[in-house]
């Protein structure tokens, strides 16, 4: 049987050496015939040169080195079009996956389970925006998504080539890989882990990275937040209506007197509803303009 390694990597030189000789020591090796892809997501620094010296001396290595900065989930996606294995593994190139927690991974498959998932385990070295975020994005997304999402759950799993030949087959320009899992089905299961430290360089997810892969996520999978503009406005209407009673009420008993202060109120609560609404139905618009367009999801500029 082959094992697919599907690695993303951007402006990871100094990861890439390391990564492999991990993956190269495991025992799997000798029980399973080895593919590792590499896919250079448009890095600026030898990252190619790297994954280029490395398949030069081992023909089990690939790599594919996009035209530009495509993004994390397209990069796991051209990387998973590549793979032939009868299994297949997706993973990190910094060194946060634990290269040691790859038999148990694949230990769950023979117990008969289509695709295994993990879960980060928060350490001190998170910072606390960023446990903030992720708590709040995964709270978010399960309380309006139709589909559940474990809570830390990371693009670090293996799965089938059932599972994956069925991944393939959803065609979105947004792809939102650990939602898109959950959401196909099959037996399924998880492993927690606990990150290791990054070895070298800093993470390539700036926040207004973080901002578009949560947006895709909520959008993707729910259409609750549109429905949400709907029950606001019909929130302002129901209060916008006691007001009006209690004005009229002010009015014809001699108590009405002008104020600044109730009426800027209205108007800025009523502005930011609408600018609100506004903007929600912008982000699903602009994902209908993406799909239509229909354009690739990558270029490739070179292989080795």
């Amino acid at each position: 049987m082959k094992l697919s390694i599907v690695i993303p990597a951007f402006n990871e030189e100094k990861n890439i050496a390391l990564l492999y000789h991990e993956l190269e020591a495991l025992k799997l090796a000798g029980e399973y015939m080895l593919e590792i892809i590499f896919v250079d997501d448009g890095s600026r620094d030898g990252t190619f040169g790297k994954i280029k010296e490395i398949s030069k001396d081992d023909e089990r290595v690939s790599g594919i080195r996009f035209s530009r900065n495509f993004g994390h989930q397209t990069a796991l996606l051209a990387g998973l079009k590549e793979a032939k294995g009868d299994l297949i593994l997706m993973m990190d190139c910094d060194g946060q996956h634990p290269v040691n927690l790859i038999p148990g991974l694949v230990g769950k498959i023979r117990e008969g389970y289509d695709i295994v998932n993990t879960i980060r385990m928060d350490t001190k070295r998170v910072g606390f925006f960023k446990k903030l975020s992720s708590k709040l994005f995964y709270f978010f997304f399960n309380l309006l998504s139709e589909v559940h999402i474990e809570p830390s759950a990371a693009d670090f799993r293996i799965m089938t080539r059932k599972a994956l030949d069925a991944y393939l087959q959803i065609d979105e320009q947004d792809q939102f890989v650990r939602g898109l899992i959950s959401w196909m089905g099959f037996k399924q299961t998880s492993i927690a882990y606990s990150a290791d430290e990054r070895k070298f360089g800093a993470s390539g997810y700036s926040l207004r990275k973080m901002r578009k892969f949560a947006m895709d996520g909520l959008t993707s999978f729910s259409a609750k937040p549109l429905r949400l503009s709907t029950t606001l406005g019909f929130i302002i209407i129901f209060f916008g209506i006691i007001y009006s009673i209690y004005a009229i009420v002010m009015f014809f008993i001699g108590r009405a007197n002008p104020g600044w202060t109730s009426l800027l109120i209205s108007i800025l609560l009523i502005g930011g509803v609408q600018l609100f609404s506004l903007g929600i139905i912008g982000e699903y618009i602009a994902r209908i303009y993406r799909e239509t367009k229909k354009r690739p999801h990558f270029f490739i500029e070179e292989r080795c």
